[in-house]
């Protein structure tokens, strides 16, 4: 599984000081750890859709999920939202640049250790498939978390970097978005709804 070392760690970890990697033989308990949830959209904003699932709804439990998973590692964890609404300002005209400015700031105000973005992919092709990380280059450490999340799922997929969107190049502390599929494919529609699969995603991406 994917491991978050601090800079003290020992010299095996010395490479890549505070960053995700994979360590088979020590155990690198998240105490003192801070990490940043946030759950794609919400409120009036469902996200993708396929019939009656929507992405917003997904999002949040699979980040309860994962929150779940972290504190038992010892990590204090922190989400965005915790229920079905957005963060945007009430009255404002760009509701959505609005909601996407608030999660950057409190994901930096938290000063976190890192965050991590839960979203689904859709397209009008139902071909598309599979897990993808994405990561803006506004911190050095973005491309090696993303990367070492990426190696741990079982897809073609490869990273990829994202200069334009308006939230992840206005948050500061390391982190990625991570896209858990594509609603528009039934076979990774079938995997965000099944229980077991969704614990073995968790698994992938929490940090011991």
């Amino acid at each position: 599984s994917t491991l978050l070392a601090s800079s003290a760690a020992s010299d095996v970890y010395k490479r890549q000081t505070f960053n995700f990697i994979r360590v088979n033989s020590y155990n690198v308990p998240l105490r003192g750890k801070v990490i940043y949830l946030d759950p794609g959209h919400g409120g009036v904003d469902s996200g993708a859709q396929y019939k009656d699932i929507l992405e917003k709804d997904i999002n949040l439990e699979l980040c309860y999920l994962l929150m779940s998973a972290l504190e038992n590692k010892g990590a204090k964890v922190y989400m965005t939202r915790y229920d079905d609404y957005d963060l945007s300002n009430n009255g404002v005209a760009l509701r959505k640049r609005s909601d996407l400015y608030n999660r950057a700031k409190v994901i930096n105000e938290s000063e976190a250790d890192l965050y991590l973005s839960i979203h689904l992919n859709s397209t009008n092709s139902a071909k598309w498939h599979g897990i993808q990380i994405f990561y803006d280059d506004i911190n050095d450490n973005n491309k090696i978390i993303a990367q070492n999340i990426q190696d741990e799922f079982d897809s073609k997929r490869e990273i990829s970097e994202i200069s334009t969107k308006y939230m992840y190049k206005r948050v500061t502390i390391p982190g990625v978005l991570v896209e858990l599929g594509f609603l528009s494919n039934s076979g990774d529609r079938a995997n965000l709804l099944d229980d077991k699969k969704r614990e073995e995603m968790v698994n992938k991406i929490e940090m011991e």
